[in-house]
């Protein structure tokens, strides 16, 4: 099957950037408390419930949020598009493990996971590829199970040809919360909490994150 062209796009342009997105990045949570308040929250969630414990950082660039799950006790490991990001999350936190993979085709056993994180995962997926990602998610979560996204707000599309201090050829695709809600809840996925912030200083819209929850079957 011919890969559609826009993901070919996304892999090389983080190959592109990957060492200098973790360091650029590395310690961005840092500067996020409302962000750490709601990954705690998850892993938390995830842990009280009576599902598997296991889960996955899907889209997990460098590691940076694998890696903070890990120091909050989570049984994680991380799956990204780029082989570079996987690179450098390897060489970064070489206690973690990183595949290679895309999230409309995990290689992962059916209900496997009791969680999911799409931390950004999602700005470089044309809102009519959201539906497959969500259906994966669905696929490997176990009944019970619990999924994290955080996403840029709006509803537009925003072409990059630079980031990270390299040309890049990337579309940034921004969604309304009850957008990715109502696409959460056709595959499967019921909302259970949402947190919207206003943008900061270094950010150009607000920003969202949303817990979902696969129902007990």
């Amino acid at each position: 099957m011919t890969e559609a062209a826009h993901v070919t796009a996304t892999r090389r342009s983080y190959d592109t950037v990957a060492a200098d997105y973790e360091r650029l990045l590395a310690d961005e949570l840092d500067r996020r408390p409302l962000e750490r308040a709601f990954l705690a929250a998850f892993v938390t969630r995830v842990d009280a419930s009576d599902g598997p414990r296991s889960m996955a950082d899907l889209g997990c660039g460098t590691g940076r949020i694998a890696a903070h799950l890990r120091a909050l006790g989570a049984d994680v490991f991380g799956v990204d598009l780029s082989p570079g990001m996987v690179a450098v999350a390897r060489d970064t936190y070489p206690g973690l493990r990183f595949e290679v993979g895309s999230m409309t085709a995990l290689d992962l056993p059916d209900g496997s996971l009791g969680g999911a994180v799409l931390w950004y995962s999602t700005v470089h997926t044309p809102e009519a590829e959201l539906p497959a990602v969500f259906a994966e998610v669905h696929r490997v979560l176990a009944p019970g199970g619990f999924a994290l996204l955080a996403f840029k707000v709006g509803d537009e599309r925003v072409r990059l040809r630079e980031a990270y201090g390299h040309e890049v050829a990337l579309d940034v695709y921004r969604f309304s919360p009850d957008r990715v809600a109502n696409l959460l809840a056709e595959a499967g996925l019921v909302e259970g909490a949402r947190l919207v912030r206003e943008a900061d200083p270094d950010e150009r819209t607000p920003q969202a994150f949303l817990l979902a929850r696969r129902p007990l079957d």
